[in-house]
């Protein structure tokens, strides 16, 4: 009987690891966009910073500009929890323990509080592909955050109300990061400085979310 062969070649990758390879390729592509700018970004540029070929960006991304993703979509999640938490008759910041320390809540300000992609972001001024990959992230966690706060509020997932919530909550997200990016371009302050500089920007635009029009 002939002996059965095993599979040769590398093991397949996890999920894990693959998730870390996007966010080692969003690091590197910002990077390259920021030094030089996206038109005279490569692929394989983006490939060698990283130590894998074109051909395997392109298996994890479309576009160059598709590249930075993972950057702007961390937290997602853990700010769609924060809000299901939310205590009834609470401020809407306190919903998010920026302060404290802690390894979930601390990851909410990881991502726009590095000063990559704050550079990032104001690189969304000028560039038309970065600036629709921007918006893109934050039009998709839309309905995750109305999800949330229909849960919060025991109301069915298709109120018109928890969507209206998430559209301002969203938009004040979105200004905020934004404005911090903006009012410290330039400067060099180190980074516990720059998270303390976001953590009052997110709280004054979270207030004034929840406080609605007057």
């Amino acid at each position: 009987m002939a002996a059965t062969r095993g599979r040769t070649g590398r093991p397949p990758l996890t999920e894990e690891r693959k998730a870390e390879i996007r966010l080692e390729i969003a690091r590197a592509a910002v990077d390259l966009f920021v030094a030089q700018g996206v038109a005279a970004t490569t692929g394989d540029q983006i490939g060698r910073a990283v130590g894998i070929s074109a051909r395997t960006v392109w298996r994890y991304f479309p576009t160059k500009e598709s590249c930075v993703r993972p950057l702007l979509t961390a937290g997602a999640e853990l700010i769609a929890d924060s809000l299901r938490r939310w205590r009834p008759g609470h401020p809407l910041d306190e919903a998010f323990d920026f302060e404290q320390g802690t390894e979930r809540d601390g990851r909410l300000l990881a991502g726009p509080a590095h000063t990559t992609v704050g550079a990032l972001v104001r690189l969304t001024r000028t560039e038309p592909g970065l600036r629709a990959v921007w918006l893109q992230t934050y039009d998709e966690a839309e309905p995750v955050f109305a999800r949330a706060l229909a849960e919060r509020a025991g109301l069915p997932a298709d109120d018109l109300r928890p969507a209206i919530q998430a559209a301002m909550f969203n938009a004040a997200l979105r200004a905020a990061v934004e404005h911090h990016a903006w009012e410290t371009a330039g400067t060099d302050g180190d980074a516990a400085s720059a998270r303390a500089g976001l953590t009052t920007t997110l709280r004054t635009a979270l207030r004034t979310a929840a406080a609605g029009l007057t």
